[in-house]
């Protein structure tokens, strides 16, 4: 019987039995693994060869993450950024184009802009909302097709199985950033991915604590993914793997708070007159919603607000003076977290339009009571600043 995602996310990658009953895979921490045998080690018939390539520690997050996410097989990386990084590398050669989404996190965007391009790879950015209209950018030499659903600044979900028909028509692989929603919202090779990155830094870990990233591959795509990783020399530290299997196995009920928490804090935001725009790919006012509706089957806790316009004294009233938000980059762990973003210099196609501020949240674990408290003291700090 094929378990439901809550009891997966509690089992998969487990196996006591072979860890004398223990519940939770041990930390093997290994450089040298040794051979019993001149002819295994010719072979390398064994499951594990060299620490770089994994232990079992590796092994049992691996497995959980690609059985979550519906993939052949998982590798780890150092960070979602080195994720990113790896998968581009795995499919690109010099003379190849990649249509990659505008709406990409900025160091994806500057890895592109510098090593890929230095490297004679071709690259264009396309409106993150063009849907099957992409088919039109698409060239002879376009190997992959990189999307970041919804995006991580302003939310923008993209239509996935239309971006996974018209790269397959076209001969290349659709690559997805699957970190807002994790594998516990969004299933992206139900949706035509052939590859799928997480920072699991973020989600997985749940706990400000590890940085690590994630590759999932199906098919010929996960030895492409796999070979890459090797030649490159990847490898993560046993130590932060266990701490990512130990805050995956809570995921879904920190998930599950996460979304509540964050969507009372967007109706809340929704109807504060300091606010021209809250962007959030659940509410209905967002221009994406129905494609939210239709492919994920839940919300994380993150989303954006557009302020009305205020002086800059008035937005460092409002957020130098709260109490439960931090100011901080990354998101995903138990603590709530508030940005200002700007989007010059990481915008080609489409370019900022907004008047005011433009402000991430991330909703932590807090109450919302509180949570709203503490922004509603700060809405009353801005007011006064602002005159």
């Amino acid at each position: 019987m094929k378990p439901k995602q809550d009891t997966l996310i509690v089992t998969a990658g487990r196996d006591p039995d072979a860890q004398f009953g223990v519940v939770n895979t041990p930390v093997y921490r290994a450089s040298t693994i040794l051979f019993p045998t001149v002819e295994a080690l010719k072979t390398k018939n064994q499951p594990y060869t060299y620490g770089r390539r994994g232990t079992p520690t590796h092994a049992a997050l691996q497995e959980a993450i690609a059985l979550l996410e519906g993939g052949a097989k998982t590798v780890l990386t150092p960070s979602g950024l080195a994720a990113v990084t790896t998968a581009l590398t795995a499919f690109l050669r010099t003379g190849d184009h990649l249509l990659m989404t505008d709406s990409v996190y900025g160091p994806s965007r500057h890895f592109c802009d510098t090593i890929l391009k230095r490297n004679g790879v071709e690259i264009d950015y396309y409106d993150p909302t063009v849907g099957a209209g992409i088919s039109a950018l698409m060239k002879p030499n376009t190997k992959v097709v990189f999307a970041e659903s919804p995006g991580s600044i302003t939310f923008e979900v993209q239509d996935i199985p239309a971006l996974a028909e018209a790269a397959h028509a076209g001969g290349a692989k659709l690559i997805i950033d699957n970190t807002w929603a994790s594998p516990f919202y969004f299933k992206p090779f139900e949706h035509g991915a052939d590859v799928s990155i997480q920072a699991i830094t973020k989600y997985l870990g749940g706990h400000s604590d590890v940085m690590m990233g994630s590759i999932t591959a199906t098919g010929d795509a996960a030895k492409t993914v796999l070979a890459a990783h090797g030649a490159i020399g990847m490898a993560v530290s046993a130590d932060d793997v266990f701490l990512v299997l130990r805050g995956m196995r809570t995921l879904s009920v920190r998930l599950e708070r996460h979304m509540k928490t964050g969507l009372t804090l967007a109706r809340w935001l929704e109807a504060r007159p300091e606010v021209a725009r809250v962007i959030h790919p659940a509410l209905p006012s967002h221009p994406d919603h129905a494609l939210w509706k239709r492919d994920f089957t839940g919300a994380s806790g993150l989303f954006g607000l557009v302020l009305n316009p205020c002086s800059d004294a008035a937005l460092s009233a409002m957020l130098d003076n709260l109490d439960y938000y931090g100011m901080g980059w990354s998101w995903g762990g138990y603590e709530s977290l508030i940005v200002p973003q700007d989007l010059k210099g990481i915008r080609t196609v489409t370019p900022d339009a907004h008047q005011g501020p433009l402000l991430r949240i991330h909703a932590g674990l807090e109450d919302p009571d509180d949570l709203i408290a503490d922004l509603d003291a700060g809405f009353a700090r801005l007011n006064a600043a602002n005159g």
